[in-house]
């Protein structure tokens, strides 16, 4: 059978992202997982391996304290802080849609921190104080949450606060995105629903919100992985720490590291499951 040229041209572009797919991340994958079957050590004559089966999932659940703490921790900020970048870069994105001067210059703006502040550069700006707002107190705010909210709610929500900017920096994309998609909606659409009566309200929950649910889904799942993926994330700093003990080691660590995606992937499912597209149900003649 003869190979279109065309075809041929399409595996040559995509060629690139296969190769770094298998380098960058099956390959490193089926690596992870070996390393957690094993307990791997590091010797001066090279790496050994001892075969342990499912040891180190066990172990990662029954015999570290730090873990379970960690993620719990996790689920919390994440349920928390998705809807709220969300919702801010929605926001955003509606006024920067908005006939305005300097439109360009805004996003720029708000764009920006997703280059600069990046790796070692969010850490100094956290440690300097750049992340929270100088007249939130997060003591004051915890007192007064934990006078009607249980201990861990009450950190979670005043974690938040202390954080809030540098939480608002993670828009930039999401900013983007549903700019992207605000742009495509046909203001005869809103001009129409004028005509009827309709207000801004009853426009952004008819015509606005049905059109960008799509993109809402797709934020969301950008979001938490992002935020699951952050060097600010405890349990990647938890992972890390791991690696490099005498006593837990890669095996460990990767077993780890599994169990952390594991449970993202089941976040990631529940929100696809409550944000996906559903088909109207046919009547029944």
């Amino acid at each position: 059978m003869r190979i279109k040229r065309k075809t041929i041209y399409g595996y040559l572009f995509i060629m690139p992202w296969l190769l770094g797919f298998l380098l960058l991340v099956l390959w490193p994958l089926i690596q992870s997982f070996y390393f957690s079957l094993n307990n791997m050590r590091i010797t001066p004559v090279g790496l050994k391996f001892k075969f342990v089966g499912f040891t180190n999932y066990l172990d990662v659940w029954l015999k570290d304290m730090f873990f379970i703490q960690e993620l719990l921790q996790f689920l919390a900020n994440s349920i928390l802080r998705v809807p709220v970048i969300v919702v801010f870069a929605l926001i955003i994105a509606m006024l920067l849609n908005e006939k305005v001067k300097f439109k360009g210059a805004f996003r720029t703006i708000f764009f920006l921190p997703v280059i600069i502040a990046s790796g070692p550069v969010i850490d100094q700006l956290i440690g300097q104080g750049a992340a929270t707002v100088p007249l939130a107190d997060q003591e004051v705010i915890l007192s007064t949450l934990r006078q009607f909210l249980p201990m861990w709610i009450a950190q979670v929500i005043a974690e938040l606060f202390n954080q809030i900017i540098i939480i608002l920096w993670n828009s930039g994309v999401q900013i983007l995105l549903f700019l992207a998609v605000l742009q495509k909606i046909d203001p005869q659409l809103y001009e129409a629903a004028k005509i009827d009566g309709g207000s801004g309200w009853e426009c952004f929950w008819k015509i606005t919100l049905p059109t960008i649910k799509p993109i809402i889904l797709i934020n969301l799942i950008y979001t938490l992985v992002a935020l699951a993926n952050s060097n600010q994330n405890p349990i990647i700093n938890l992972i890390y720490t791991n690696m490099f003990s005498a006593t837990r080691g890669y095996g460990f660590a990767s077993a780890m590291a599994w169990m952390y995606a594991i449970v993202t992937t089941i976040l990631l499912i529940v929100i696809f499951l409550i944000f996906r597209e559903k088909e109207p149900k046919r009547r029944k003649l």
